[in-house]
Formats: C-alpha cells, structure tokens, sequence
C-alpha cells in the first residue's frame, strides 16, 4: 500500500528527537506560553526572514486573528480564492467581514493580480491570496497592485512553508501571513498548531496580546482576546520539524520533478505548472484529468492512495451559496478534475515512479480506447 499520508512515518525518521522534546517539556514543568515557545517562534521567524512569529492555536485562528489586528471587520471585504479550503473564507467572516471570491487564473490553481484587480469594488479592503498546494501565487505582482489600489495584503501560506517567489521567501510580501502547522503539512505539528508571521512591532504586540485574551501581562487586559496559544508540547516538536524542513521541501522538489519527467506527455494528463521565477515546495502534487474519478479508483485498485483537494468551490456549500456565481466556473471544473497524488519525506523514489507509472498506464489505456 502506497499511503497519501504516513505521519508515523515520518516520526519514526527522528523519533529520539521528538522524545527528547517531549522529554524535555515534561521535565520543565511548563506547558502554554514558555520557553518552547519563544525558540520555535525565533527559529520560525528566522528560516522566513520575519520579524516576528506569533504561535496559535491553528491555522484558521491565525488566519482570522491576522485580519482582525489588522483592522479589518464589518462593512469590509476581502478578496479571496474561489479555489481554496474554507478555512480561508471562514477567517474573514470571524473576522466581520465579507469574502469576494476570486477564480483562479489561467493554467493556475492560484489567483492572480490580473484576475483581484478586476474583482474589487469600492468596499475591498485587503486581498488574501492562498498559495495553494504550496505554490507562491503572484506574491510580487499582488504586492504591487495593493500598494497601487491602497490595500492590504495578508498572505495565507497554510501550504508553503519555505516556498519562495522572485528570490524572496513566500510570507513576506504581505503586511501578514498566516501559517498552519496541521499535521499533515510540510512543517506540521502532532496536533492543531498555527502562526502569524510579520515585520510590524505593533501588530506583532497586538496579536501576542489577542491570542492570550488581550492580555500582555498577566491578570491586565487591555484589549478584547481570545485563548488561542501554541502549546509548548507542540512547539517543541515543531522546532524538530523546522531543523528538517528544507531536506523534507528538497526531497519533496525530487519527487515532484520525477513525477514531472514520468508524466510528461500522458494523454489527458494536465501536469502542474511552475512559473518563471517560483520555487514552490509541493505540500501537494495535484494533477487534472477530465475521468478524474475513474483515474482514482483505478489507482486505488492498485494499492495507491490519492486525495481531492478540493470536492467543491467554497462558494456551493450551504454557508456561502448565496456569494455563487451563476453557471458553471473556473474552480467548478477543477474540482472534478484534481487528484492528489502522493508526495513526501515518507515515500521512496521507487513508490514514486509505481504511482507514475500507474498514473501513466491509466491514460495510455483511456487514450486508446477513445
């Protein structure tokens, strides 16, 4: 069996690491809000180039929170990816506002600043690009147009840990960025964990206070919070993972370039692409195909897990259907079309090429049979 995810896996590669953190926590007796905590947000801040990271509870939490100090609420809007996990139009109601979906562009999973400066109005106020599957999405581009139109941009880099974008790393382009740490992505904890990252002091202060219920010192509340803290068990482990984060993102890199050069050419097969100047890091490998559901049954047949990220737009679930478009849309037809192929520090280049080469005898065969 080939596995999507195998998340014992990938303990087991540094398993006397992550007991001596455990071990380490256990002993010092402090559990929220300790030393743990300080050094993973110093390393994490570092490996990006920031300032400052802020440890949360998760990544909607982080998300939501970043909007929040931000100033953004009610009457507002933010722009948004139609193609996206909800979470990301979840942070912006929590945070009073309204999301503008955006489809995304051309040839991309990602939105682009073609596509946000057609879509926003007189009550835009930021643009909350998601880099999906751990591809940066226009960051430059979008910095500038917001800086043009006097918007703030919030970048959502759930899913690209280390990306980088121009030669600049991925979370820097935008007055925030918000990181999850779920288990299952290229720096994931054993647990719910999140980050905001950013080069503002002020905000930085701001967000430190709201997630510990607006209170930077203990029993002093100055401001209206929330209980939302990375736990020192789970930073601890994640200051394991960030030590491997860029051996895990270049072997991720391989595989995604083997699978590229095993797949080039299979008919009906729409490989991801990867712009000029992009360094994206593969949280996901996801390919199109018109059977979709055909291509995954047959290579689940063979012993090969896949997923589907996503089933739907955002916009055709129950909380949000009233924002749908009419007709079918961009993000419509990727939703039948991707499957997740397998990808990660757990798998072997032999797995790769059996799930290429499976991938590959399934196209053949449909193309010879149309």
């Amino acid at each position: 069996m080939i596995r999507f995810l195998d998340l014992q896996a990938i303990y087991r590669q540094d398993q006397a690491a992550y007991d001596a953190a455990y071990r380490r926590v256990m002993d010092s007796g402090r559990w929220i809000l300790g030393p743990e905590l300080e050094a993973f947000e110093a390393e994490f801040a570092a490996h990006g180039g920031r300032r400052h990271a802020i440890g949360v509870g998760n990544g909607l939490d982080a998300l939501a929170l970043a909007l929040q100090v931000a100033g953004i609420g009610s009457g507002d809007e933010v722009l948004v990816p139609a193609h996206t996990f909800i979470a990301s139009w979840l942070a912006v109601t929590l945070a009073g506002a309204r999301p503008r979906p955006v489809e995304p562009a051309p040839g991309s999973f990602n939105i682009d600043a073609a596509g946000v400066a057609a879509a926003i109005t007189p009550r835009t106020r930021a643009v909350m690009p998601v880099h999906l599957y751990g591809a940066p999405a226009g960051p430059a581009a979008l910095r500038r147009l917001c800086a043009e139109r006097h918007l703030l941009l919030i970048e959502d880099a759930a899913q690209a840990h280390g990306a980088r974008h121009q030669g600049e790393a991925v979370g820097g382009f935008g007055r925030l960025a918000a990181y999850s740490f779920y288990p299952g992505k290229n720096l994931g904890a054993f647990g719910d964990a999140g980050a905001v990252v950013t080069d503002d002091d002020t905000l930085a202060a701001a967000l430190r206070a709201r997630r510990n219920y607006g209170s930077a010192r203990r029993y002093q509340h100055d401001s209206e919070g929330v209980n939302s803290r990375l736990d020192e068990l789970q930073a601890a482990f994640l200051r394991v993972r960030l030590a491997q984060l860029d051996a895990h993102n270049t072997q991720r890199r391989a595989q995604a370039a083997r699978y590229a050069e095993r797949l080039a050419g299979a008919p009906g097969l729409v490989l991801p692409a990867v712009p000029a100047g992009d360094e994206p890091v593969w949280h996901l490998f996801v390919v199109r195909h018109a059977r979709r559901d055909a291509l995954q049954a047959a290579l689940q047949a063979q012993g090969i897990e896949t997923l589907i990220h996503y089933p739907k737009p955002v916009y055709r679930f129950a909380p949000f259907a009233e924002m749908a478009p009419a007709g079918r849309t961009v993000s419509d037809t990727i939703c039948d079309e991707a499957l997740s192929l397998p990808i990660g520090p757990h798998l072997a280049p032999a797995e790769i090429d059996r799930v290429a080469d499976a991938v590959a005898a399934f196209c053949q065969q449909r193309e010879s049979t149309s």
